[in-house]
């Protein structure tokens, strides 16, 4: 079976299909290229080849050969038992074969060394890693968790938008000497020949340091036979300027076209800069999963607790996570009990119970009790990891329509200027000239063949496109509405089917305590407050979530909890407590059967609950069951509203959700959803 390995390498300087066409044939031109799929909205080149005749760096190269590049971060490390020449030259060969690493600059002597990486195929925890395989021990001089793929992203954007400031500076007041001209605002010397000078001084800046990356860009596009929009922008462009310098000169009459120009190459640039801005929003999905994973793990070795960054958690580690900590990676508990918060994973907003043998996944919250457990996966294996490569490969995956339009793109620019051409020659050889016209048939027939290049350039592409994607994703955000692409977007007018997921979407994510039934005196309203001053007491000294419910319901009714003369908390069933001199249970039916406590009189009121997808609290005074307490996830207040207008659109409304079919089942008939 042949070995092939997959590559996500960050390309920079695309601007539309034609530069993804022209990254994706350069790519399969290098031996042993499976597959290759550039993404234009990630700026992402995943890459499936064999390692055995191709690798990394020739990939790169063929990227740059079309005139592209591929984002690179840097890191410095200094290593610490460097002992002479050859170690530094073991090191520098060593770190050269590794897939990502670009370039080496070591300084042996001082015991620093500055690497040059892809850091979408490495890092610098791998880069430390990897030395102390080979029996060095490194340390990163700056942040370890930099995100350096991020950084070159807006290093690009800080260039365009200089780029931009600049085409702006100058196309301005061009653009409006121009139209005062030709609106008769200038006077009698609107056309004398230093004004035409002006325009030149003012277009030329434009023409050749804002416009510099079309020129180049339609350079190594040609090279590489496949002509893309630089082409168009470059020749479009330069026409307009070029047809305007023999009537700068004196040499023919007419009429200058330097604002075109100048205009052509910085509407261009504006929408290279809005596209560049919006597309560097794409990530932010990925970004909120990786910040879900906590940056530091606590490792108990030899008794002792030591804090160690996540990326240096080895497989058998044993791990201990505090109340309220992030578990760090994917494990088994071996000691402890708590409640964790799964909801991330699973959807289930209650906490779920963790004790001996109980799987971990990393990512979660802790919520209550201190958990010690071994790890079992960590990097690139766990749980959250696999999440996070998923919505990668989503946004990386190429739809048919995009492949429509890298089909239609390879053909349009050479289209463009073979219908300019035809032009050219028509109006030179074809038309005759009318008497009395200021321009020759050359001038004429340059001058229409311009303005069909001028009108094929992408300025509505360049600049429209990117603008309606950021309104439109600008506005889904402020309503809590995430597109995964403009593509998604565009997209959204054929919906006919709408999934809600439950927890946070319909619901609000957090228990809330929902019925007090009173078992003896139901409308005993004094007896009702007493019994949840009471439980509420107890509660307070609990960190349980369920716990929690009941002391924020009597707090918003300004309960002043008392102080229990004991107290003592059961792992998994409840606590127990002594007030005023009477004992006082809360929790499940676990802890009333351990109590001696008969909880057969609610048995009826606890399945009516349960049937509605509600978790149960009893509460016990002095030995005997008085109260059952339901405690749900509630729905949003605007939820049915919101699911009604759905409905009313055309659209079929369901609901997924990872808690249980009851749960799934109450919320979905109370919002009006029927699937």
């Amino acid at each position: 079976m042949t070995n092939i390995k997959t590559a996500s390498l960050p390309v920079t300087g695309m601007d539309c299909a034609n530069c993804v066409t022209a990254v994706e044939r350069n790519i399969n031109k290098a031996p042993g290229i499976d597959s290759a799929q550039v993404n234009l909205t990630t700026e992402r080149a995943t890459v499936k080849y064999n390692p055995d005749l191709t690798d990394i760096a020739e990939i790169i190269n063929k990227i740059k050969n079309a005139g592209y590049g591929v984002a690179e971060g840097t890191s410095e490390l200094l290593i610490k038992n460097i002992s002479d020449e050859r170690d530094g030259s073991r090191i520098s060969k060593s770190l050269l074969k590794l897939d990502g690493v670009t370039n080496i600059n070591l300084n042996w002597v001082a015991g620093k060394v500055n690497i040059s990486y892809i850091p979408t195929i490495i890092n610098q925890i791998d880069l430390v890693n990897y030395l102390e395989k080979l029996g060095f021990e490194a340390i990163i001089l700056g942040d370890h968790l930099e995100d350096t793929e991020a950084i070159a992203r807006q290093q690009e954007l800080n260039h365009q938008k200089k780029l931009l400031i600049i085409g702006l500076v100058f196309t301005l007041p061009l653009f409006l000497l121009s139209m005062a001209r030709d609106f008769g605002f200038l006077g009698s010397w609107a056309h004398q020949n230093w004004v035409n000078w002006l325009m030149f001084f003012l277009a030329t800046p434009v023409q050749f340091i804002v416009g510099k990356q079309y020129y180049t860009g339609a350079i190594q596009s040609i090279r590489n036979r496949s002509a893309n929009m630089d082409v168009l922008v470059a020749l479009g462009s330069t026409a307009a300027y070029l047809y305007s310098l023999p009537i700068l000169f004196g040499l023919i009459p007419g009429h200058v076209y330097f604002e075109t120009s100048a205009m052509i190459i910085t509407l261009i640039k504006t929408g290279k800069f809005l596209e560049v801005r919006a597309r560097g929003r794409t990530s932010e999905a990925i970004k909120k999963l990786i910040r879900l994973s906590p940056d530091t793990a606590t490792v108990i070795e030899e008794g002792k607790e030591t804090e160690i960054p996540v990326d240096k958690v080895q497989v058998g580690d044993t791990l201990l996570v505090k109340p309220g900590g992030k578990i760090p990676v994917d494990g088994i508990v071996i000691e402890g009990y708590s409640d964790v918060d799964e909801s991330m994973i699973t959807g289930e907003s209650l906490p779920v119970p963790k004790t001996i043998d109980a799987e971990l996944v990393g990512g979660t919250i802790n919520k209550q009790g201190a958990l010690k457990f071994t790890a079992t996966k960590v990097g690139k294996e766990t749980v959250l990891a696999q999440i996070i490569k998923l919505v990668e490969d989503a946004q990386g995956s190429k739809p048919p329509i995009q492949r429509l339009g890298d089909r239609v793109s390879a053909v349009f620019v050479p289209a463009v200027v073979s219908i300019a051409f035809v032009t050219f020659l028509i109006w030179l050889f074809l038309v005759p000239i009318s008497p009395g016209a200021e321009n020759s048939l050359f001038a004429r027939a340059m001058l229409n063949a311009t303005a069909v290049l001028l009108i094929a350039c992408p300025c509505a592409m360049g600049l429209a496109t990117p603008t309606a994607v950021m309104v439109g994703t600008g506005r889904g955000a402020r309503s809590g509405i995430l597109y995964k692409s403009g593509e998604a977007l565009e997209r959204a007018a054929n919906i006919t089917s709408v999934v809600l997921d439950k927890t946070g979407t319909i619901t609000k994510g957090q228990p809330e305590l929902t019925d007090i039934i009173l078992l003896d005196q139901p409308n005993n309203n004094e007896l009702k407050d007493k019994i949840l001053l009471l439980a509420g007491s107890v509660e307070k000294k609990s960190e349980h979530p369920l716990g929690q419910a009941v002391v924020a319901y009597g707090e918003e009714r300004g309960f002043a909890f008392l102080n229990p003369e004991s107290f003592q908390s059961v792992a998994g069933k409840g606590v127990k407590a002594i007030i005023n001199k009477e004992t006082i249970v809360v929790g499940n039916t676990t802890i009333m059967e351990d109590e001696g406590i008969s909880w057969a009189p609610a048995k009826e009121v606890i399945g009516s609950l349960r049937k509605d997808g509600k978790t149960v609290i009893l509460v016990a005074l002095d030995g005997k069951i008085v109260t059952v307490i339901g405690i749900a996830d509630t729905i949003k207040e605007n939820a049915r509203e919101a699911v009604k207008n759905l409905i009313d659109y055309g659209l079929e409304v369901s609901m997924i959700t990872g808690d249980n079919q009851q749960a799934a089942q109450a919320i979905a008939k109370q919002v009006g959803i029927s699937r």
